[in-house]
């Protein structure tokens, strides 16, 4: 079931996202966020743009995660936002993604948003074809612009105009 955030979701959604600190390239960050700094971002985000989970009807858990914020801060970006999505590790493959980014699109264009960034790191093959598959078209190749474990990492930009 695919619904909007609550509070109740930080622990969950901290988990998540901190797999991917502390065990991938996939984010940026390089050391795992507190409780107290996920919920801040969390109630920063879902105040003002969408933010969506994915919660396993038969036991609660949350598989997934999306939400939209702003790419740039200038007020003529303002309507361009950036996606976000992250899954539980063992729910990757399984369709949730592709079911959340649908959902995030539909909320993001009934809102009046006119254009979607997603930012991947290269090499995360899933993401770009989920994005691809989605309709989104790779629109930047950036080298070399993160260091994480020792790699040197390559970031590409993925955009989706709303209104074609």
């Amino acid at each position: 079931m695919i619904r909007p955030v609550k509070t109740s979701d930080c622990n969950a959604i901290l988990n998540i996202y901190n797999h991917y600190v502390t065990d991938t390239v996939i984010s940026f960050e390089t050391r795992p966020l507190t409780y107290d700094e996920m919920n801040e971002r969390i109630n920063s985000i879902a105040n003002t743009y969408p933010y969506l989970v994915w919660e396993n009807e038969e036991d609660g858990t949350i598989a997934g995660y999306c939400y939209a914020h702003p790419w740039k801060e200038r007020a003529a970006y303002a309507s361009t936002l950036e996606t976000t999505i992250y899954l539980a590790p063992d729910n990757t493959g399984s369709g949730i993604g592709r079911q959340l980014m649908e959902a995030l699109i539909d909320e993001c264009r009934r809102a009046g948003f006119e254009t979607l960034i997603a930012c991947i790191t290269y090499g995360n093959h899933a993401s770009c074809r989920l994005h691809e598959n989605l309709g989104f078209t790779r629109v930047s190749h950036f080298h070399r612009v993160g260091k994480k474990f020792g790699l040197s990492l390559d970031v590409v930009d993925y955009q989706l105009n709303l209104s074609e």
